[in-house]
């Protein structure tokens, strides 16, 4: 299983999903008087919220989804540009394409998330947002990233989409910027085979996102809204079916960071202090989803080199996640005479080109992760693949 949250689908989920089927009602919209309406979508959204320590939580049908109503919410629309991270799973680029957006890309750090010292000099008089996105479970430098927005007037969407259960200087992300996404799909923490959540604390964006996310309608369809309805929506709403496995899900989110948490301090101090190789930067070492392990060597020939020992591949040659793999991102940049193709960011070249992504929760080779550990691996196993790591960097 590609995630941690898909190995640890249960008994629990089982229950959720019966629930809903012996109630017959698999619309997320019902009365909460009524005894036969379930109200798992309801539930899941009121439990994230306070998971995040937010007043709002909207569920959607993914990740995506996610991102494109927290863009629309924020008022982006044609030609605004929103600033994102030169690495990130295309759909952080597709969404802001989508809310009729531009996204201007910016380099990364050492570790893999947007470096804030690149942000001001990517600023343009239609920068209207800023993006980041917390890779592979690592939280952004949220500090310095809101510094450089709250003095250029600019909000902050968090992409949190691959962070779900981190937190940023004991604070859960999505809450720091004015809104953030998640996404629930089989690579993540936790998973509801497909979905999303937005969260915010404005009572004004999430009316705006719930909007967007229902055809205009305003939160739970309260009341009769012909000719108040003052968003132009789509329909991204999630179904009971989903709300049932994504709540059972969520129930376990804490015990699968803990977890996961563990078993990479056992993985990183077996491999700890191989000369010519270091680990990602964490700007939140305590914060982190702990679902990957990311070394950087010294040099690209020396990452390719054990790559190719361990079957796997360095980051730079993974999937599209990078953006000059993404040949229709490449495609639109270039049709706008913005930077695009291998050489654009030459810094996150340079960094993805030294880095190997080693597995702890999240197997997956589209990430580069097709070698090292995962949720349930016992101590045995966790050593002997630290062994192997280590003979591959002799």
């Amino acid at each position: 299983m590609p995630g941690p949250g898909s190995q640890w689908i249960g008994e629990e989920e089982v229950k959720e999903i019966l629930d809903v089927m012996s109630s017959g009602h698999l619309f997320r919209y019902g009365s909460l008087e009524d005894p036969g309406f379930k109200h798992k979508v309801y539930s899941f959204e009121k439990e994230f919220a306070a998971c995040c320590g937010l007043k709002y939580a909207l569920a959607t049908s993914s990740g995506t989804a996610a991102l494109l109503c927290a863009l629309k919410a924020v008022g982006i629309g044609e030609g605004d540009e929103v600033i994102v991270p030169a690495y990130a799973f295309i759909a952080t680029y597709s969404a802001v394409i989508f809310a009729g957006g531009i996204p201007v890309l910016a380099e990364i750090d050492e570790s893999l998330c947007l470096d804030p010292a690149d942000i001001e000099r990517r600023i343009g008089p239609k920068t209207k947002a800023i993006m980041p996105v917390h890779m592979l479970g690592n939280p952004c430098d949220l500090e310095a990233i809101t510094a450089v927005a709250d003095k250029l007037g600019l909000p902050v969407i968090e992409d949190a989409c691959q962070a779900n259960g981190a937190s940023y200087k004991g604070r859960r992300l999505g809450g720091k910027g004015v809104m953030g996404a998640f996404s629930l799909n089989i690579f993540k923490t936790v998973t509801a085979g497909d979905g999303g959540v937005v969260v915010t604390d404005d009572e004004d964006l999430y009316r705006n996102a719930f909007g967007f996310h229902d055809q205009g309608h305003s939160p739970l369809r309260g009341g009769v809204e012909v000719g108040r309805r003052s968003v132009l929506g789509l329909n991204f709403r999630m179904n009971e079916l989903t709300g049932a496995v994504a709540l059972a899900q969520l129930r376990k989110l804490d015990r699968i960071i803990a977890v996961l948490r563990e078993k990479k301090r056992q993985f990183k101090e077996s491999i700890t202090g191989i000369e010519g190789m270091k680990f990602r930067t964490l700007n939140d070492p305590g914060g982190e989803c702990a679902t990957l392990c990311t070394v950087i060597f010294d040099s690209p020939e020396r990452a390719a080199r054990v790559s190719r020992k361990l079957g796997t591949t360095t980051v730079n040659r993974s999937g599209w996640h990078v953006y000059s793999n993404m040949e229709h991102i490449n495609r639109y940049l270039r049709d706008r005479g913005l930077p695009h193709g291998k050489g654009a960011y030459p810094r996150t070249d340079d960094i993805l080109s030294r880095a190997i992504n080693l597995s702890v929760g999240v197997v997956d080779a589209g990430l580069g992760a097709a070698f090292g550990i995962n949720i349930d691996s016992s101590k045995e196993e966790i050593r002997e693949t630290a062994a192997r790591f280590r003979e591959a960097c002799r």
